[in-house]
C-alpha cells in the first residue's frame, strides 16, 4: 500500500544546519587506505551501512566456528571496533565510562581510558555507554551516555580532549540516554546532542575539541549520522526525534527536511538511515515503517515511497544488497520477523516469523544474523526466502550490540563477554 509521507506522519519545523567540506569524502578514503577496508573502524563498519568488504565467506562446521578468546566486558551497547590489530570498545564498570582497547589476536588488553559517569537509566535497562566509538589514524572518539564527546590517542589511550556537550547545550537525555555513534569526517566529528538552543547536531574540531558549529533545535533520536556522496558532492543525512535532514557541507543549510517518526509520544528513531547515491532509506518501529526517498539534483530528497507494513525496523539497522534491503520488522520485546524487501517499491519479498530478533550484517552473498539469544546464523542474502546455512550459539543472551566483522574474525558482546569467533582465514 502507498502512503503520502505527509499524511502518515505529523507535521515538521524547518531547520538549519552547517555542515562540511566538500572534498571530506576523497579526504576520507586517503587517510584510511586499504586499512580501513580490512578494519571495522566504526558504527557499522568501514562504510557504516552493515557491509562486511570481501567474498561470501563459508558456512562453519555443525561443531562451530572457532572461538579465538573471550574476556569480560562490564555495561553498556556499545558495539566493538576494529583498527590496527586492536579491538576497542566503549564500557562501564562501577562510576566509569571506560575505552578499553585489546589485542585482536589474544584478547589481552593493552591500555584502559576512563571518563567519570553518573548515568542512571531510567527504565533500569543499563547504564553503560550506547553510541560505538570511531577510528581514524591516531585517534579514537567516543559518545558516552550523558552526552560526553571524548578524544583518546590510539596508540595508549590518553585523552586529548573532552567534551560535556549534552550539559553544555541543555539537552535532556531522552528516554534511553545518548546513544549517537560519532561520525569523523576529515577534521570534524559530528554527534546527534539534541540541544534545544539550535544544537541538534554540533560538530567539533577533531584535533582540538573546539565547536567547528552547532545545527538545529531538533531532538535527538537514536540513529548515528551518515555521510554519502551524490552528484560528485558530500551530503551528511541526519535521522533524528524529527525526522530526515540533509546538510549541505558547504553552506550549512538544509538541502532536504522529510518528517519520519511515529505519532506516538513514547517512540524512538534507533535505525541508522542507509544512504547512497540513488537514495536515502530510513525506517522505524511503533507503526512507522519505512521510506525510500530518491535524490533530486545534488541534495534535495525526493518522495519515492513509503510502506507503513514494509519493514519496521526497532532497534537494528537493515542492510541493504543490491535491490534488496534485509532486517527485522517489528518491536524488539514483541517478536520481530525477519524481512526481505525490494528496494524499488518496498514490497516483501519474504518474512521468517520465526528467526528470532537481532542485528544482520552482509557479506558477498551471506547474510550473518546475530541473535538477542547469542545464537550466530550464516544465510543466504537472496529474495527467494530464508535459507539457514549454518547457526552456532557464540554468547549468551540480552545482546543488543552489533557485532564487528575484521580479517575473517566477528568480534561481538553481551551483557557480560566479548568474544572473538574465527569466521574464515586468520585473525
Amino acid at each position: 500500500m502507498r502512503l503520502s509521507l505527509a499524511r502518515l506522519l505529523p507535521r515538521w519545523s524547518q531547520c538549519w544546519v552547517q555542515s562540511l567540506m566538500p572534498a571530506v569524502a576523497a579526504a576520507m578514503a586517503l587517510a584510511h587506505g586499504l586499512q580501513a577496508r580490512a578494519d571495522w573502524p566504526q558504527f557499522l563498519g568501514p562504510t557504516r551501512d552493515g557491509v562486511v568488504p570481501g567474498p561470501s565467506p563459508s558456512p562453519w562446521p555443525d561443531s562451530g566456528p572457532a572461538v579465538l578468546w573471550k574476556t569480560d566486558v562490564g555495561h553498556g551497547f556499545a558495539s566493538p571496533v576494529v583498527a590496527a590489530g586492536r579491538v576497542l570498545l566503549h564500557h562501564r564498570r562501577g562510576e566509569e565510562e571506560i575505552l578499553e582497547a585489546l589485542d585482536a589476536r589474544s584478547g589481552k588488553s593493552l591500555w584502559k581510558s576512563a571518563q567519570p559517569t553518573a548515568y542512571v537509566d531510567g527504565f533500569g535497562f543499563d547504564d553503560g555507554p550506547r553510541g560505538t566509538p570511531s577510528v581514524v589514524p591516531g585517534s579514537v572518539f567516543t559518545f558516552g551516555a550523558e552526552g560526553r564527546l571524548t578524544c583518546v590517542t590510539m596508540d595508549a589511550g590518553v585523552v586529548r580532549w573532552t567534551r560535556p556537550l549534552g550539559r553544555e547545550h541543555g539537552a535532556d537525555k531522552g528516554f534511553f540516554g545518548f546513544a549517537c555513534s560519532p561520525l569523523v569526517v576529515s577534521n570534524l566529528v559530528v554527534v546527534q546532542v539534541g540541544g534545544r538552543d539550535g544544537a541538534g547536531v554540533v560538530a567539533v574540531d577533531a584535533g582540538t575539541g573546539r565547536t567547528a558549529w552547532t545545527a538545529t533545535s531538533d531532538e535527538a533520536g537514536y540513529a548515528s549520522p551518515v555521510a554519502c556522496t551524490v552528484g560528485g558532492k558530500l551530503r551528511v543525512v541526519v535521522l533524528n526525534r524529527a525526522g530526515v535532514r540533509v546538510l549541505d557541507p558547504m553552506n550549512g543549510r538544509v538541502l532536504s527536511s522529510v518528517p519520519f517518526r511515529s505519532r506516538q509520544h513514547a517512540s524512538v528513531n534507533a535505525a541508522t538511515p542507509l544512504a547512497g547515491p540513488d537514495g536515502v532509506f530510513v525506517t522505524a518501529s511503533y507503526d512507522t515503517g519505512a521510506a525510500w526517498l530518491g535524490w533530486r539534483g545534488d541534495g534535495e530528497l525526493a518522495e519515492g515511497w513509503m510502506q507503513g507494513d514494509a519493514l519496521s525496523a526497532h532497534i537494528s539497522t537493515p542492510v541493504r544488497k543490491g535491490g534488496l534491503l534485509f532486517g527485522f520488522h517489528g518491536r524488539q520485546e514483541q517478536g520481530a520477523e525477519l524481512r526481505c524487501i525490494r528496494v524499488a517499491d518496498g514490497s516483501v519479498a519474504w518474512a521468517s516469523p520465526r528467526v528470532g530478533v537481532g542485528s544482520v550484517l552482509v557479506q558477498g552473498d551471506r547474510l550473518l544474523v546475530l541473535l538477542e539469544s547469542g545464537e550466530l546464523i550464516m544465510a543466504d542474502a537472496s529474495g527467494t526466502g530464508w535459507k539457514v546455512l549454518a547457526r552456532a550459539q557464540v554468547l549468551g543472551s540480552g545482546v543488543r550490540a552489533s557485532p564487528a566483522v575484521a580479517g575473517g574474525v566477528l568480534y561481538a558482546r553481551d551483557k557480560a563477554r566479548l568474544v572473538a569467533v574465527r569466521l574464515a582465514g586468520r585473525p
